[in-house]
């Protein structure tokens, strides 16, 4: 009996990274979904799912075009259009569909437990912004309202000598605090305590804290009714701030004196909300630092000021 060779199959050519990246980046433009989850446009989340597939950071968005002529492989390409047709399918902000999160380029892991990470804060800190206005290098930190931990680890990096406290009501989100604390090995500094604001602040610290960074829930009630779908994904407990956003800020500034340090100071971000924080605070001076994204979305206090404005008979 002879035996004949089937003809070879004609391969498949390779996808390069570029090609992957039009193929998802006009699907998603199609899909016209809300990208305010650490991009901007469908090309940009298409960059990021590219890199993503091709095991690379999302970093490497700014030289994308040196990785263009990368070839995906099957698998890499299968997971590329899979996560792209459940971006659409779901309107789950990628960062959940891919578990991570990057934030003035490191990255942090999340999921639906936490609000994905964007805080205009971030960048403050990345740029040593804070610095001028405190006296001496913090010694004692806290990021009250800490989510996935990600300001609590960017403040305990750019301040070395510095404790870090990091407190959240959930109990969700202090698990995924945990994750990230132990990717940047930051057990020994950062500490991460369940509660409802200044609850269980009894004695942390004994003289108070220098810095406290706050990015809490500050969306009125009016704007959580129209918000995009991705954001509905999140958690409502870390975005609606009540009535006129200001629900929780009111409990946290007003609480917040006996806490700080005589030269404390507090950076506060409220979002689209100054006009709202004003309408609450009137009396209570505050700092609006620009940040390259907003100019009017975080605000700095300074402890003798509050402490005057919420005095024992004082009104805000």
């Amino acid at each position: 009996m002879t035996l004949h060779a089937s003809p070879p199959r004609p391969t498949q050519p390779a996808i390069t990274l570029h090609a992957a990246w039009v193929e998802a980046a006009q699907a998603l433009a199609v899909a016209r979904l809300d990208h305010g989850h650490g991009c901007a446009s469908a090309e940009e989340e298409a960059a990021w799912l590219v890199l993503h597939a091709a095991g690379l950071p999302a970093t490497e968005a700014d030289r994308f075009d040196v990785h263009a002529l990368q070839p995906l492989n099957a698998q890499q390409l299968q997971q590329v259009r899979a996560i792209t047709a459940q971006r659409i399918a779901t309107r789950q902000p990628l960062a959940y569909l891919l578990g991570e999160a990057w934030l003035v380029g490191l990255r942090f892991t999340v999921d639906p437990r936490v609000i994905v990470p964007r805080s205009f804060i971030a960048e403050l800190l990345d740029q040593g912004a804070l610095d001028s206005w405190l006296l001496v290098p913090p010694q004692h930190i806290l990021d009250m309202c800490t989510g996935s931990g990600c300001l609590a680890i960017l403040a305990a990096l750019a301040w070395q000598d510095a404790q870090v406290d990091a407190a959240d009501l959930s109990l969700d989100a202090l698990a995924v605090a945990q994750i990230n604390r132990a990717d940047y090995v930051l057990q020994k500094r950062m500490q991460l305590i369940a509660s409802d604001l200044w609850s269980a602040f009894a004695a942390h610290p004994a003289n108070g804290y220098d810095l406290v960074l706050c990015n809490p829930p500050y969306v009125p009630a009016a704007s959580m009714q129209t918000l995009p779908q991705e954001y509905r994904h999140e958690p409502t407990l870390a975005l609606a701030g009540g009535a006129d956003g200001m629900e929780l800020v009111r409990r946290f500034l007003r609480d917040a004196p006996p806490h700080l340090a005589p030269h404390g100071v507090i950076v506060l971000e409220v979002g689209n909300e100054r006009a709202a924080f004003e309408a609450a605070f009137p009396q209570l001076p505050a700092v609006w630092l620009d940040t390259e994204l907003h100019s009017e979305a975080v605000c700095l206090l300074l402890a003798d000021d509050l402490r005057a404005v919420f005095a024992p008979g004082a009104t805000a």
